[in-house]
């Protein structure tokens, strides 16, 4: 049986983030509670709403979520769920893609479309002042020092507290921490991906936070018989809950935010901050991983 979800999150590990304070390392990704292709209204909108108010009620307290996810529809489904919004929870957002239908994302990074989406978000999610605001994506086709400089102006303005990014190289980390503190850093990265590993530990070496997308990915490693298989059926858990709990052991900064459109798969999910995998299930994962 799958451990208590509602015992065990308010146990889970926190990390302290700059410009924003302490949160759960384990938090709800929004992206799945929108149409297919992360396009449009979601076939249920309140399932959406209730997966989000059970997110909450089960002790998560950072949201992630993007003005892409829809567009609009992900932002505008959390704010039905959860304003006025409950003391201490954090929700971050991202700019930095315009959408062009389903599963089609392009990057723009021009000062004024950053700036426009920043002040549509904040009226989307009903707020004075965004949480954390992230960059999907450093746009090539714009000079990337106009991009971070935007985002400087709008923490100076009071529009947002915290900056991060996503999708980047320890270089772009690095030039973007000239102009403000970073406070997260959002890179595809589970068991069977770390192309991200050197971002991870530039992560740890500055105490930023990093959060992993696709975080539940593994492959054949979650086959019947695999080694994630294998491990969940000794710990009578998922093999979703064993990868999620490889990355909050895997790094102090970890901050998984597995997102779904279903309170059940929202539960299983959460139970992961309740499994703690031995040093033999750990170096076993490592290593298929790797």
């Amino acid at each position: 049986m799958s451990p208590d979800t509602t015992k065990h999150l308010e146990l889970s590990a926190t990390i302290n983030l700059k410009d924003l304070g302490t949160v759960h390392r384990l938090g709800f990704g929004a992206m799945r509670i929108v149409g297919d292709g992360v396009w449009g209204e979601p076939a249920d909108r309140q399932a959406a709403v209730a997966v989000v108010r059970r997110a909450v009620e089960l002790g998560v307290d950072f949201i992630d979520t993007a003005d892409s996810y829809g567009p609009n529809v992900s932002e505008e489904i959390i704010a039905e769920a959860l304003h006025p919004y409950k003391e201490g929870l954090k929700i971050a957002t991202k700019v930095g893609f315009t959408r062009t239908g389903p599963h089609r994302w392009v990057p723009v990074g021009r000062a004024e479309y950053l700036r426009q989406q920043t002040e549509l978000s904040l009226r989307k999610l009903k707020v004075d002042t965004l949480d954390l605001l992230q960059l999907h994506r450093i746009d090539p086709k714009v000079d990337r020092e106009e991009q971070f400089g935007v985002l400087r102006e709008l923490q100076q303005e009071g529009k947002v507290r915290a900056l991060g990014l996503s999708q980047v190289s320890v270089e772009e980390l690095e030039a973007a921490a000239k102009h403000f503190t970073v406070s997260t850093v959002q890179n595809r990265y589970n068991l069977t991906d770390r192309s991200s590993e050197d971002v991870l530990r530039y992560s740890e070496e500055n105490g930023i936070g990093f959060i992993p997308w696709a975080p539940i990915s593994a492959g054949e490693l979650a086959q019947p018989g695999g080694p994630l298989d294998a491990a969940a059926k000794r710990l009578g858990a998922t093999t979703s809950q064993v990868a999620l709990a490889w990355l909050l052991r895997r790094s102090p900064v970890m901050m998984p935010i597995p997102g779904t459109g279903s309170v059940q798969h929202l539960e299983e999910n959460m139970a992961a901050a309740g499994i703690t995998l031995d040093d033999d299930t750990y170096a076993e994962l490592e290593a298929a991983g790797t």
